[in-house]
């Protein structure tokens, strides 16, 4: 098991915040913007509704989501490492109009008596988070009635197929040799161990059909590199 402490992912996000969109764009080739606008688009913000990006690193989902619920809505951009944050504060100072609220939290801290969103959406923080199945737990309680929710991240495809042969080459020749000429290879190799802790896509489906979600549904993207998880309260 690796560790999956918040503090210590706060400091892996901390320490790679000053690369972090460079690298998401160079290993990506920029295709997670791609991906990103997928998911938003399955999950179908209206003006009006408000949302919360969970784990919004530099806030690529807040944005958006943005763009759809103006001017009614709101959106919370909600995320632990605070250098990540400060980054998509910046960001958002470059909008003409923004309904975001930016906020340094740990998901399993947002209270469910008071807070209820509409929809909610996480890239590439499930996976992080220090137990899965209690992440979707926490977001289940987080929506509304009919809420909806979408995960993207990595897909733990089954081992010794095409995608998880070329995943861990991809992973282990490129991203962490590459990373490592800027003193950040400890924190990129990270990448492939919590991959392995990950659930596969039929797994993710059935913690959220036992956990209460009425409508479940997993996707995946890339020639299975990548997976989309939908669901609905």
């Amino acid at each position: 098991m690796i560790n999956k402490n918040p503090k210590y992912i706060s400091n892996i996000f901390n320490e790679i915040s000053y690369k972090y969109d460079f690298f998401n764009n160079l290993f990506s080739l920029g295709l997670h913007f791609l991906w990103k606008r997928k998911l938003i688009s399955l999950l179908n913000p209206k003006n009006g509704e408000e949302w919360a990006d969970l784990c919004c690193g530099t806030g690529d989902m807040t944005f958006l989501l943005n763009e759809l619920v103006t001017p009614s809505g709101k959106v919370f951009g909600i995320d632990i490492s605070e250098k990540l944050l400060r980054i998509a504060q910046r960001k958002s100072n470059n909008l003409v109009r923004t309904v975001i609220y930016w906020e340094k939290k740990d998901i399993f801290d947002l209270d469910t008596q008071i807070r209820k969103f509409d929809g909610i959406c996480m890239s590439y923080g499930l996976r992080n988070l220090k137990n899965v199945e209690d992440g979707i737990q926490k977001v289940f309680s987080l929506l509304k009635d009919n809420g909806r929710a979408g995960f993207l991240d990595f897909n733990h495809s089954k081992n010794n197929s095409l995608p998880s042969i070329f995943q861990k080459i991809y992973l282990r020749f490129i991203v962490v040799p590459i990373s490592g000429l800027f003193n950040l290879k400890e924190e990129y190799s990270y990448i492939e161990n919590s991959i392995k802790d990950f659930p596969k896509g039929t797994k993710l489906m059935y913690i959220a059909k036992k956990i209460g979600f009425k409508e479940v549904k997993y996707k995946t993207l890339f020639g299975g590199q990548m997976g989309l998880l939908l669901l609905k309260k």
